[in-house]
Order: structure tokens, then C-alpha cells, then sequence
């Protein structure tokens, strides 16, 4: 009962805060100094179609750079945790076969959905998406993997080779930002091309390469861990 009463005051109160946002919430009409910077200095200074992503790699590089970590930490933790739980378990597993449905659509899918990551996270600087998110999408092609064939391998040794080249990658694109340019990830280092172009804002498409190789293979591996530990019986 206690726990009950608790719950309620918790709940009325979240209710009444989120009532006072709402309420007070009123839009603003204009740019905020730091947003009107980027919105009228980004397009020559960085080069980039798709200047919110590019803000995120460029002016902001110590933020992705920081997410990028914790989230290396975060697939570190899953594997390691859920390799002692495995390790602890002497239960066979029972697997239950995949439809044939499920097995088709696998087949079909799945290299469309590498290959949309992969233009993703190309296009990154010039269509909504990035590093991220192409790194998000060809996780779920390795997800389908793992339902369709649930016995199926990944090569372990080949996903942390992955995952280390990119990440240095990424950090070197940053150092190399640092002493050719004017600061941190900065990608006026290479030549920033026209506007618009595959081949243009500087450095910019190939951080998101490094980023999106290393995002999927930490994905992966988070999946495959958990892959390894499922034990029905």
C-alpha cells in the first residue's frame, strides 16, 4: 500500500512539472546567436549540404567524439557481463527453427540493408542521416542475421579489428584537423569541393565512414553477445 501511495505522488508530481512545461512553453521566433552562427557561417565554412549533421562532426567533434566512447564502454560492459553469466551456465540450449519466411526475407534484405546504411553514412553531408545512423542500420541487418540463423558465427577478432582501425581513424581525423587546420576535427583540412557534391565538405564523409563502420561493429557485437548468452531450454 505504501509502495502504492508512493508511485501515485511520483506520478502526480511528474504530471504537474511536465503540465508546467507545456503550459509556459512558448516557441521561439529566431535564431539563438550560437544557431544563426551556423545557419549563416556552416555552409562556407564547413562545406556541407546537411549542415545540422555536419555540425555534429565538426563544431561539436568533442560531443560525437564523447557519445563514440560511451557507447564503446556501453558493448564493452554487455560482453564482458554477459560472458561471465555464460560462463556460469551449464544449460544446453534448444533453438527453435526460424520460419522459411523468416530465412527468405533474410536472404533478400539484408544486403539492402548494408547497402542503405552504407549510403547513409556516405551521404551523410548532404542527406539527413550520418555516421550514426548508417552504424544503426546495418545493425539491424546483423539482427535479421541472428533470427534467420540463429546458429550462425561472427568473427570476433574481425569486429574488434573493426572497431579499433575506426576508431583510430576517427581520432585521426581529428589530430589531423588539429595541426592542419584550426582545431579538433575540423575538416578544412582537405578541400572542401562544391557544394552539394559527394566529393565535398573536406573531411567531413570520411569521419562519418569511421564513425558508421565503428557504431555497426559495436552494435554487432552487443547483439552477438547477447546472442551467445540466449539459452532456451
Amino acid at each position: 500500500m505504501i509502495k502504492k501511495g508512493i508511485l501515485l505522488l511520483l506520478l502526480a508530481g511528474f504530471v504537474v512539472v511536465i503540465s508546467n512545461l507545456i503550459i509556459n512553453f512558448s516557441g521561439s521566433s529566431e535564431l539563438n546567436p550560437l544557431a544563426r552562427y551556423y545557419a549563416e557561417n556552416g555552409p562556407t565554412e564547413v562545406g556541407a549540404a546537411n549542415l545540422v549533421t555536419a555540425v555534429v562532426v565538426t563544431y561539436r567533434g568533442f560531443d560525437t567524439l564523447g557519445e563514440v566512447t560511451i557507447l564503446f564502454i556501453a558493448a564493452a560492459i554487455v560482453g564482458f557481463f554477459l560472458k561471465i553469466l555464460n560462463s556460469n551456465n551449464n544449460r544446453t540450449s534448444s533453438l527453435r527453427k526460424p520460419s522459411e519466411i523468416l530465412e527468405t526475407a533474410s536472404t533478400l534484405l539484408v544486403p539492402t540493408i548494408f547497402m542503405l546504411g552504407t549510403y547513409i553514412f556516405i551521404n551523410g553531408h548532404l542527406t539527413p542521416g550520418g555516421g550514426f545512423q548508417g552504424g544503426a542500420v546495418i545493425a539491424t541487418g546483423v539482427m535479421m542475421i541472428i533470427l534467420a540463423r540463429p546458429t550462425s558465427e561472427f568473427n570476433h577478432k574481425l569486429l574488434s579489428i573493426l572497431e579499433a582501425i575506426s576508431g583510430i581513424g576517427f581520432v585521426l581525423m581529428g589530430v589531423l584537423g588539429l595541426i592542419l587546420a584550426s582545431g579538433f576535427l575540423n575538416n578544412a583540412f582537405l578541400p572542401l569541393g562544391k557544394l552539394g557534391n559527394i566529393l565535398s565538405a573536406g573531411a567531413i564523409p570520411i569521419i562519418y565512414v569511421f564513425i558508421g563502420i565503428k557504431v555497426g561493429s559495436e552494435l554487432t557485437s552487443i547483439l552477438n553477445s547477447l546472442k551467445e548468452n540466449q539459452n532456451e531450454v
